[in-house]
């Protein structure tokens, strides 16, 4: 969906990320109304929200920016194997929390994943919120169940939602009008499985209209069936999440109290022998 440069901010002489748009999403419209949307996502101020700075156009072209930070995406972290209980549920924590600010203001994501997930310091942070709805603003209607997109785990636009088909809420894929932050529910919970699995639940969906499907039709199994040394409260939670009527998953990601029983669990007799741990403070 875009292009990604780290550039300097002469004025405050700080390093940023500017993100433009690919001049073909925002042929149909223009970059304008691409900009109005994200305002609407720019007054987000939350500790584990990455803040958009800048929003605007030039040339025709749309563009972003927002601070730099350093670490590593959590799609790079989940590429090294399924996380250690206690560090998953840190991460799932901080992004329950962000989800949850977010929601109360009004704004969902629809494209929570690893990729939209850095991994900064001792927090995890999400990005891109609202890029997603303001990729409907200037994408125009299209044609109803149109897919377009290179695989499953990139960007797509199915009708007029945009989102990934391997995190999409079943709602989303078949492009209601009425979507809420349950979409991105069902997102947090396809992400958790992934972190505590090790793989994506419908990884041997290759193409858009496969992992659609699955979305539709098949539940991912039990986290407890493949390890056992997660709590069965962040299991039935995440299971929760992953229900395909949106009225059966949790109506907001304030729903943490499982994340908090599992990482009291997890961590419970650890010792903790510096302040980076992730039970510390538990």
């Amino acid at each position: 969906m875009s292009r990604v440069f780290l550039a300097r901010e002469t004025a405050l002489s700080r390093d940023v990320v500017v993100k433009i748009i690919a001049p073909e999403l925002t042929a149909d419209v223009g970059p304008e109304r691409f900009a109005r949307e994200v305002k609407l996502a720019a007054r987000l101020q939350h500790a584990n929200i990455v803040p958009v700075l800048t929003a605007g156009s030039d040339d025709q072209l749309a563009f972003y920016t927002m601070p730099y930070v350093r670490g590593e995406t959590l799609r790079t972290r989940v590429a090294r194997g399924a996380l250690p209980v206690s560090e998953a549920v840190v991460i799932l924590r901080d992004m329950a929390r962000a989800l949850a600010y977010a929601h109360s203001e009004g704004v969902v994501h629809r494209d929570i994943k690893p990729e939209n997930v850095l991994l900064g310091g001792d927090a995890a942070l999400v990005v891109d919120f609202g890029i997603a709805k303001a990729l409907v603003a200037i994408g125009g209607d299209g044609e109803a169940g149109a897919l377009e997109s290179a695989s499953a785990t990139n960007i797509t636009r199915v009708g007029n939602a945009v989102g990934t088909p391997a995190y999409m809420a079943p709602e989303q894929a078949a492009a209601e009008s009425d979507v809420d932050g349950r979409v991105d529910v069902y997102a947090w919970g396809m992400v958790a499985h992934e972190l505590l699995a090790g793989a994506h639940p419908f990884a041997t969906r290759t193409t858009p209209r496969q992992m659609l499907a699955a979305q539709l039709s098949e539940t991912p199994p039990l986290l407890t069936t493949m390890r056992p040394e997660v709590p069965g409260t962040l299991s039935a939670l995440i299971a929760q999440c992953l229900e395909k009527d949106p009225a059966k998953r949790p109506a907001s990601a304030r729903a943490r109290r499982p994340l908090r029983r599992g990482h009291a669990a997890v961590c419970s007799g650890a010792r903790p022998v510096a302040r980076g741990m992730v039970c510390v403070g538990r």
